[in-house]
């Protein structure tokens, strides 16, 4: 660089000039652990600030293969749960000097293509937060080196080359059991999402294997088309008039299907939530503590998993993390 630009860009020259440092003083200012004494890196500081200056990211990328930019891949933009996680992820990795790009997953499923999108901006990680994703394709992709590194956020996957960072399921399915057993409930449906070959939570599993292991009994599944509420409603209407023996408690894959349980049971088969069906649900969504359904429900740790994000990304962590989350008991129960 030499001096302004002819378009009247402030130019890293600019801010050496007018701070009394080198050049090269001023590319150490702007990077988060390069050597450099406090009192120069605030004269530079303050003279880019003067100057209207901000350093160009993409060269910088260029020059030391990191861009510091992480993509946030996702299909999954009806479910209300997704947009706690992408504020969280957003705000505490910006926090930590890390860029985000959001790409979206299409309808087709097709990971690689999102994963191609993301590598040609030069991204350093790319963090899946989609509910339908298939393993055989996240392992052509990484085959073709789509991203440095891949990590599943909030579900699992079984390639072994990509890292898991999740609420530990079965910690959370036990206690949502225990909590129902303590109160009385025997004849429980799990109301889960699509059935696909996707990566899977483990949450419809260990419900079932740890109430039959209690009880004794078989704990009958079923699956709405969608993570929606309304496909939970037809869902849970079209399970009530099958007939057969009432379920006494609903346990939901996540709240957004716990929600639309609750509008069925109330609106279309006027029973009453929970002296008739009780629900539960999963995240802890806004919502789910609104005094309209009052969800019994379980909170994944997104602050503590995304501080194990930031660990992978920064080096200190490069194995699957399951962590607790918080069990929380409303009206619904």
């Amino acid at each position: 660089m030499d001096d302004m630009q002819d378009n009247g860009a402030v130019t890293a020259d600019d801010v050496a000039a007018a701070a009394g440092v080198s050049r090269w003083t001023v590319a150490r200012a702007f990077k988060k652990d390069a050597s450099i004494s406090r009192k120069s890196r605030e004269k530079v500081l303050a003279a880019a600030e003067a100057l209207g200056y901000a350093p160009d990211l993409l060269a910088s990328s260029l020059a030391s293969d990191k861009s510091n930019l992480v993509a946030i891949i996702n299909n999954d933009f009806s479910n209300p749960h997704k947009l706690v996680v992408l504020e969280r992820l957003t705000r505490i990795l910006w926090t930590r000097g890390w860029g985000t790009l959001l790409v979206h997953m299409s309808d087709s499923e097709d990971a690689s293509a999102a994963l191609l999108a993301a590598s040609q901006r030069r991204v350093d990680a790319a963090v899946v937060i989609g509910t339908r994703f298939d393993d055989r394709i996240l392992g052509t992709a990484l085959g073709a080196r789509r991203v440095k590194k891949l990590v599943i956020f909030a579900r699992y996957s079984q390639n072994p080359d990509t890292l898991t960072i999740a609420c530990d399921d079965v910690i959370a399915m036990r206690e949502i059991a225990d909590h129902l057993l303590s109160r009385g409930y025997r004849h429980p449906v799990y109301l889960a999402g699509p059935d696909t070959q996707s990566a899977k939570l483990h949450r419809k599993t260990t419900f079932t294997e740890y109430w039959r292991d209690k009880t004794g009994v078989a704990v009958r599944s079923i699956h709405a088309d969608a993570y929606d509420f309304g496909a939970a409603i037809d869902r849970v209407t079209a399970l009530f008039a099958e007939g057969g023996p009432r379920p006494d408690v609903l346990v939901c894959e996540n709240d957004i299907i716990a929600i639309g349980a609750m509008d069925a049971l109330r609106y279309r088969l006027g029973l009453r939530v929970p002296q008739d069906v009780a629900v539960t649900g999963f995240d802890d969504i806004p919502l789910a503590g609104s005094p309209a359904y009052g969800l019994t429900t379980y909170r994944q740790p997104i602050t503590a998993m995304t501080e194990r994000l930031l660990d992978v990304l920064e080096g200190r962590l490069s194995s699957d993390v399951h962590l607790p989350g918080l069990f929380v008991a409303r009206g619904s129960t």
